[in-house]
């Protein structure tokens, strides 16, 4: 069977995560799973985050690259791949068993050059719900998507340039918002990730840093400022 997809995971200590999003990568009911190569991309984890990934090899064509941010360690996976497609996928997200075949599906129909679903808190209270809520509005709405779930056509993602390593923040809105809207499409149904980015923000800290993107989306200037975001991204 041809392979169509590659799948990147940048990561730095998720030993926690990591394994109930390769599980789901298992069970997905895509028919070219076992031959979709899977990148995980470390940035020098000191957990056991290299170790739980290399004990999928068998399970999953799985492979441990160097990474760096966000940024870094997806473009180094979309530098690799050879697929037409490629998959970007948080850690600590769990990715519903029909989500990556429905989800290609959507791209092709539609001609879209990227695709992104909905995004669900599967721990927390009714507050991280909300704030989820108000993500997956914003982001439908004004034609954008977050990296936690995010396919593209290759060409497409190289012709943009990839994430912009030097952002540090938001770095995934700035890339998908280049996109013509009726090229960007969103697809029913979510994927499932934990509160942790609540709980180490804090919700009006990272309330305001949201509706401060969200006015600032074709501010190029406001990307590029230091919003000392990684300061409060620490794995738990």
């Amino acid at each position: 069977m041809q392979k169509e997809l590659t799948i990147i995971i940048p990561t730095k200590n998720e030993e926690k995560y990591l394994g109930t999003l390769l599980n789901s990568l298992i069970d997905q009911d895509y028919p070219c799973m076992a031959a979709t190569r899977v990148l995980v991309a470390d940035a020098g984890s000191t957990d056991g985050t290299r170790r739980l990934a290399e004990s999928f090899k068998g399970r999953l064509d799985l492979e441990v690259i160097p990474g760096g941010t966000p940024s870094v360690g997806r473009n180094n996976g979309a530098h690799l791949a050879t697929t037409p497609y490629i998959l970007f996928i948080d850690a600590d997200i769990f990715v519903r068993r029909t989500m990556i075949r429905r989800t290609l599906a959507y791209l092709k129909h539609y001609g879209w050059h990227a695709a992104t679903t909905n995004i669900l808190c599967k721990t927390g209270i009714f507050l991280d719900q909300a704030f989820y809520f108000t993500l997956n509005t914003t982001a439908r709405l004004m034609g954008f998507g977050t990296g936690m779930f995010l396919l593209f056509e290759r060409q497409k993602f190289l012709e943009l340039g990839g994430f912009d390593a030097r952002i540090l923040y938001a770095e995934d809105v700035f890339l998908t918002k280049q996109l013509p809207r009726n090229r960007f499409g969103h697809v029913p149904g979510a994927v499932l990730a934990p509160n942790r980015r609540f709980r180490h923000m804090g919700y009006s800290r990272l309330g305001w840093l949201w509706l401060k993107t969200v006015f600032n989306l074709y501010n190029d200037r406001f990307y590029y400022r230091d919003h000392s975001y990684w300061q409060y991204r620490v794995s738990d």
